[in-house]
């Protein structure tokens, strides 16, 4: 019989280890490192959109610690219907002239309602209703991190408030708006067309400009993440309502000012300046405020004033 041929066996030599190459390596290390440095830039920006209220707020927190006292307004109801916004209504004296007009006032983004207690006191004097509040974040009203979004929010609550739950009639409801606040102020007249006024005070115009000063800006694409603006110019060249535009005697007039449309009047003040600023209040109001069963009375225009 014939045998079956063998398989013939084939030996494996062991084979030689590869080795890596130092180029190599070192475009990993350099592809890993600059993916660290491209993750933490993004994580940067992130981090920068979600704080950047901080640069252009700063809310006093220091009244937290206290409750609001027993004739404390609350309201602004959230999704639970827990108020969030505390404040004052301070009622006009009776018989006055202006009784029958209510200030909403919208005070700026440093510290809380009460940095504006003189000015609120001065319009009172003058013989006009005042709400004035806290935002959300600022004061005694809900703890939560403001922002553009939610002082517009908180503004259109005030609104709600007013013409709701006090039965305020528009018409009889003037925005003041001061520092961030103007913005709000030009943005509810431009919403509600039956607003006879507004009043905006020293404004802020420029917070991108502000943004790009902070140190924490640095190496950022500012202008591409930041969006706390509070936009006054271009609200203000195409607002029709008549506008009261209150400026420091000691700094330029503001652009956004400079560039309102008509009906408005300018006046610079002294710092501190009571009567001619009551005098400025009062002429804006008998110029462009109807008031029911009332006469205009003339009134000499204070220093630094320019009607348009």
């Amino acid at each position: 019989m014939s045998r079956s041929a063998r398989k013939p066996t084939h030996k494996h030599s062991s084979a030689a280890p590869q080795t890596i190459s130092g180029r190599w390596l070192a475009k990993a290390m350099a592809i890993v490192i600059l993916a660290a440095l491209v993750c933490s830039y993004l994580s940067l920006c992130l981090l920068y959109r979600i704080g950047q209220w901080q640069i252009v707020l700063h809310p006093d927190r220091a009244a937290r610690s206290q409750s609001a006292p027993a004739d404390m307004l609350r309201f602004g109801p959230d999704e639970s219907g827990r108020p969030q916004l505390t404040g004052e209504f301070l009622v006009a004296p009776p018989g006055g002239r202006y009784n029958s007009v209510t200030i909403l006032f919208l005070g700026g983004g440093d510290g809380s309602r009460k940095n504006y207690s003189d000015t609120v006191a001065a319009l009172n004097y003058v013989g006009l209703n005042v709400l004035w509040f806290d935002y959300r974040g600022y004061g005694l009203s809900a703890d939560i991190h403001p922002n553009q979004q939610r002082l517009m929010e908180d503004a259109d609550s005030a609104w709600s408030y007013l013409t709701g739950t006090r039965g305020v009639a528009p018409q009889r409801i003037i925005p003041y708006g001061t520092g961030v606040g103007a913005s709000l102020a030009a943005a509810l007249a431009a919403k509600h067309g039956e607003i006879q006024a507004v009043i905006l005070d020293s404004p802020f115009t420029d917070l991108l400009e502000v943004a790009r000063k902070d140190s924490r800006s640095g190496l950022l694409p500012i202008s591409m993440l930041f969006n706390e603006r509070f936009p006054l110019a271009a609200p203000l060249a195409t607002l029709q309502t008549p506008k009261l535009l209150l400026s420091p005697a000691n700094k330029p007039e503001p652009a956004a000012f400079a560039a309102a449309a008509t009906p408005k009047m300018a006046v610079s003040l002294p710092t501190g300046s009571w009567p001619l600023y009551d005098q400025a209040v009062t002429r804006f109001l008998d110029q462009y405020v109807a008031v029911p069963g009332g006469q205009v009375v003339p009134s000499v225009a204070p220093v630094g004033t320019k009607t348009r």
